[in-house]
């Protein structure tokens, strides 16, 4: 039985390497709709719960995983070597960047070579990892060719960039569509077959290089126009508008606009990362990207903003940063999520440490935060308030009390416009 076979008749064996926000919901998926599904990682923590029907993942419910394991299609390991048992192996692990800012492709490398080491004919290999144009023929193809087999040829070849936007109750792994892009039209067409048996929508597209690119324009997209509009709010502050409403009015109109909304900072594992990717890659072929750089100087300015709102309000009350106690709601990325990567919250605490500030902080869902010097564990909201100087909403989780937080501390630097409608000399907007 051939590969396109065995995908249509759901006995194809799919390995995932990386069982993180990406991989952990991916194999579910392929384990909800039959295939027998083993997920690989180095992380010993995840593979004991996987194994033990466990989601660390809010997106995934653990009685899903629990389903899929109980019913012996879903496992985990950290033996690499059951790779060559898989006709289907999914490379979903994280592609950070260095502090130069340059690409970081270790993870991806580390992935390549357990591959490579157990690479058997007629494999498939797709890796879904974020990276920059070129990444899957320049650097995995030659790796995993390394041994004899030809991509294209003895195995198939893919990228496919994931999409996942943690915490989005409209769209999830199933419906967001696909994109596909392999080596050559076989690799495309059997990629497209696995991943069009357990998504919604899949869109084939002629290289891996359109497909790696597909991602960074997406987020590079998203990154300039929060970039924009974060300058728009600093120009409106000093012009004494409200941003907010200026945002509001503008997204009546039924053409042409698109809103975004201003923050503390960009946060998360793509849109403070993907765009650097990009202007990376441009880098070596001679072109500068001067809109991804400068959006990325107002982006990375806006915690220091927050600081200084948080500095402007603390004035008003005869109070220097220095030696008042500050108390932050929210320090996850985005809202309703555990995620800390890139977070704006800790560029606020840190230059409000270093800025000698007394600090705390309520996030339900991030119990902890080690950063540098800072460690500090989560207080309940309702015990947060006592001897408190100034509150201020980092992250606009729907779990919090808004109005109960304007009732009860003396000031209120809201930098996600969360407590709209909610005015007061004491309540300071972004």
């Amino acid at each position: 039985m051939d590969l396109r076979d065995k995908i249509r008749d759901r006995k194809a064996r799919i390995g995932i390497i990386g069982l993180g926000y990406v991989g952990l919901p991916l194999a579910v998926e392929f384990a909800k709709k039959g295939f027998d599904v083993t997920g690989f990682d180095v992380d010993a923590s995840k593979v004991d719960e996987i194994n033990a029907g466990r989601s660390y993942i809010p997106d995934v419910k653990t009685e899903e995983v629990q389903e899929c394991v109980s019913a012996g299609r879903l496992r985990a390991t950290r033996d690499m070597s059951h790779l060559k048992e898989m006709d289907a192996i999914d490379i979903c692990v994280p592609t950070p960047l260095r502090k130069t800012r340059d690409p970081d492709l270790s993870y991806v490398v580390q992935a390549v070579d357990s591959v490579k080491a157990h690479l058997k004919h007629g494999q498939l290999v797709i890796l879904e990892s974020t990276t920059y144009p070129g990444t899957t023929e320049e650097v995995v193809q030659p790796a995993l060719e390394e041994n004899g087999l030809k991509a294209g040829v003895d195995f198939h070849l893919a990228f496919s960039p994931e999409r996942v936007d943690p915490g989005n109750q409209t769209f999830n792994t199933r419906t967001i569509p696909k994109v596909v892009g392999g080596v050559n039209h076989q690799s495309t067409v059997l990629a497209s077959d696995l991943y069009g048996s357990i998504i919604d929508t899949v869109v084939p597209v002629s290289s891996t290089q359109v497909a790696e690119m597909v991602k960074l324009l997406e987020n590079t997209f998203r990154a300039v126009n929060i970039g924009l509009v974060n300058e728009i709010a600093l120009m409106a502050h000093r012009m004494n508008i409200d941003v907010w409403e200026v945002i509001d009015a503008a997204g009546t109109k039924p053409f042409g606009f698109m809103p975004f909304y201003p923050g503390p900072g960009l946060g998360g594992h793509c849109i403070p990362i993907d765009p650097f990717y990009l202007s990376w890659k441009a880098r070596q072929s001679g072109f500068e990207c001067r809109f991804i750089e400068l959006a990325g100087q107002v982006n990375s300015s806006m915690p220091a903003y927050v600081v200084e709102r948080i500095g402007e309000a603390l004035n008003t009350i005869k109070k220097a940063v220095n030696g008042s106690r500050i108390h932050l709601f929210g320090v996850a990325y985005k809202k309703d999520v555990s995620d800390m990567r890139e977070s704006p919250a800790l560029d606020v605490l840190e230059l409000l440490h270093q800025r000698g500030a007394t600090l705390s902080y309520t996030d339900p869902y991030v119990p902890r935060v080690q950063h540098g010097d800072i460690d500090l564990c989560s207080v309940p909201e309702d015990k947060a308030w006592q001897g408190i100087d100034c509150a201020v909403i980092c992250t606009n989780h729907r779990v919090f009390d808004y109005r109960g937080i304007v009732k009860r501390y003396p000031l209120v630097v809201d930098s996600r416009n969360a407590l709209k409608g909610m005015e007061g000399k004491h309540v300071f907007r972004l």
